[in-house]
Parts: C-alpha cells; sequence; structure tokens
C-alpha cells in the first residue's frame, strides 16, 4: 500500500474517535514509521520488528500532575509494513489501523496491555 493511502487510513481512524477523546489529544504527535528502531524493539525487548504493529511513547495523562508543563508531545507511531505482513486485504488493513490506532491512544489514557487485551476478549466472545 502506498504511504499516502495507508496515512489516509490513519488519519481517518483518529477522526472515527469519538469526540471527547479526539479532543484530549492535542499534545499527541501521531506518526507513522515503516518499521520500528532497533532501539523501540530493545525497550521493549522483541525481537522481531514485525511484532510492533504501534507504539505510544509518552507520560500517560493518568500519571501527570500539576508540574507536567512544557512537555515535548507524547508520541504514537503506526508501523505500516507490520501492519501490511500481517493483513491479507486492504479492509483487513483497515480495520488493524483503526484497531492499533485505539489501543496506541488508550496507553495514552493510562490503560494498560493486560487491561486492553481483557476489553478485546470480551468482545470477541460477545461477538461469538
Amino acid at each position: 500500500m502506498e504511504r499516502q493511502e495507508f496515512e489516509a487510513l490513519v488519519i481517518r481512524a483518529i477522526e472515527a474517535l469519538p469526540p471527547e477523546f479526539r479532543s484530549k489529544l492535542e499534545n499527541v504527535d501521531i506518526a507513522v514509521e515503516d518499521w520500528p528502531s532497533p532501539q523501540q524493539l530493545s525497550q521493549l525487548r522483541l525481537r522481531s520488528k514485525a511484532q510492533l504493529l504501534g507504539l505510544y511513547e509518552g507520560v500517560p495523562q493518568t500519571r501527570r500532575d500539576r508540574g507536567y508543563n512544557l512537555v515535548l508531545p507524547d508520541r504514537i507511531t503506526i508501523f505500516q509494513k507490520p501492519i501490511e505482513l500481517k493483513c491479507r486485504s486492504s479492509q483487513e488493513i483497515e480495520d488493524e489501523i483503526g484497531s492499533v490506532v485505539r489501543h496506541e491512544i488508550a496507553h495514552h489514557f493510562g490503560i494498560g496491555d493486560a487491561t486492553l487485551y481483557k476489553i478485546e476478549r470480551q468482545k470477541s466472545r460477545r461477538k461469538d
């Protein structure tokens, strides 16, 4: 998929968020990269660059206090190539981007992986 088309899908996923979440993303930089860097993989103790679909880097809102100001924006990176490797169609890519964007934004709001995986399991049970 061309980068421009992939980025448009990321923007669409962000625009699909409820307004109460979008309004709290003013100091968050959302970027698309082909692959995670070796440093990002090392920090997360991952061996394969294909394992990481997205990454939140910053201070979650739940950890901020009154002294939190004048800081660089938090960063959410969506990794194009790992998502493309995982998916078999354009629709799957679009769905996966939406899922990854929501997942990383949840980290921005202080929701950890364990809670997110629990929510995902509950959602998949309801579909069955």
